[in-house]
């Protein structure tokens, strides 16, 4: 599941799209100014970023700078959203960093295209039904997963968390942000109920002998193991 943050100002337009976005399968997180926005980025960077122009506090083209100044998330693909239409504005905007512009008004099915193409393009174990990591493959459609030539059974909740993972191999997950990202931001679950599910998954996916793809970083959460990335292409060569 894609988490989009939509950064709008004007409340009726951002629960819409909040509403739909939701159904066509987004995980869904608001900010309704550019100071908001920035924290939410530097908190737990989303895979996309639906970017109004005109926000208060701090305009939409400077997030968009701050955003692509940034190591950690220069890479998140953005879509400006803007009432602008004249030429020179939607030339801004992408030379300030933006993926993509739509002016407004708009339909939610031209929006979520767009999203999906540069999600495509940037981040394509995020965009589509299947994500690969190795030798293990999750299909989104059937909510199958295959490590090598055998299938892994797993239940729902360890299914998105690996979904999770798998998004971003490489990245550390903290267990506050695979509650939010498995589990719902309105959900009340202890926070020790990651570490349960995340011993699921590891007895579902590893059998004796086999390399646990799963890592642990102390003190700070879970991530892929890239290291077993390289392995197993090493060993499938």
């Amino acid at each position: 599941m894609a988490k989009v943050l939509v950064v709008e100002d004007e409340q009726a337009l951002s629960e819409l799209l909040s509403y739909n976005l939701s159904k066509e399968g987004f995980d869904v997180c608001l900010a309704m100014d550019g100071e908001d926005a920035l924290y939410m980025v530097e908190e737990d960077a989303p895979d996309i970023i639906l970017l109004d122009w005109m926000l208060p506090n701090v305009s939409g083209v400077e997030i968009c700078r701050q955003v692509r100044a940034r190591t950690q998330t220069k890479d998140i693909p953005i879509i400006m959203l803007t009432a602008r239409g004249e030429e020179e504005d939607r030339v801004r905007g992408l030379e300030t960093g933006a993926d993509d512009y739509l002016t407004k008004p708009f339909s939610m099915t031209e929006l979520v295209a767009r999203m999906r193409a540069v999600l495509r393009r940037s981040r394509p174990g995020v965009a589509g039904d299947v994500a690969t990591f190795a030798d293990i493959v999750l299909d989104r459609e059937t909510c199958r997963v295959r490590r090598g030539k055998r299938d892994v059974h797993l239940g729902p909740t360890e299914f998105r968390l690996l979904d999770v993972l798998m998004q971003r191999p490489g990245r550390v997950f903290s267990r506050e942000q695979l509650l939010d990202r498995v589990w719902g931001h309105d959900v009340y679950v202890e926070i020790r109920t990651v570490d349960v599910h995340v011993g699921r998954l590891r007895k579902a996916l590893n059998r004796r002998g086999e390399q646990d793809p799963v890592r642990t970083v102390r003190s700070a959460g879970y991530a892929l193991d890239e290291t077993y990335s390289a392995v197993a292409h090493a060993r499938a060569s």
